[in-house]
């Protein structure tokens, strides 16, 4: 599958992704990109950040891939139920939180645990780092398992984001690209 074949759904995180955050970026630079906005940024309700997601996901006239990185991972998944799945082409997982942790800061992130543990209807690859502060890679392999998806080892990286050097992140873009070849429309 071909970008241009398909809705990209960026679905950013806790207080979305900035300037410089490598989903910023590519949707900057991919034209069938759009952003999954949400009213509320730092205060998320699950139930409006679902909803919202619901709406993009039906709105789409093409196949959508996900692109989902740490909250919006969990929004993602919890979607999944209230959409039609025919249109999900695939997702493209990065840095999913512990949400059921309750070390989490700030905890009302918890209210978007636990994950479902259904396989995913779609191919679908979770990208986890060593050393992520918000979940481990035990956790992340965890769930990959259960959600029949690809891990991916992202070493030493972080949380993945801007924070941690990962504004371009050209690793990430060459995996994205990779896994969208693979996709069926």
């Amino acid at each position: 599958m071909k970008a241009s074949e398909a809705n990209i759904l960026i679905v950013p995180g806790y207080t979305n992704s900035g300037p410089d955050h490598w989903q910023t970026r590519w949707q900057n630079k991919l034209a069938s990109a759009r952003r999954v906005e949400q009213a509320e940024w730092a205060k998320p309700v699950r139930e409006d950040w679902i909803a919202r997601m619901v709406e993009e996901v039906n709105a789409s006239t093409k196949p959508v891939v996900i692109v989902a990185h740490s909250l919006g991972v969990a929004t993602a998944v919890h979607a999944l139920p209230h959409v039609d799945g025919n249109k999900i082409a695939g997702a493209f997982l990065v840095a999913p939180p512990e949400v059921t942790n309750p070390k989490i800061r700030p905890k009302h992130l918890m209210t978007f645990g636990p994950y479902p543990r259904d396989p995913l209807p779609f191919p679908s690859l979770v990208i986890a780092s060593r050393n992520d502060p918000f979940g481990s890679y035990d956790h992340a392999g965890d769930i990959a398992n259960a959600w029949g998806s690809l891990l991916v080892d992202a070493g030493e990286s972080g949380h993945i984001n801007s924070e941690s050097g990962h504004g371009p992140w050209p690793e990430g873009t060459m995996v994205f690209a990779q896994f969208l070849s693979k996709l069926q429309g």
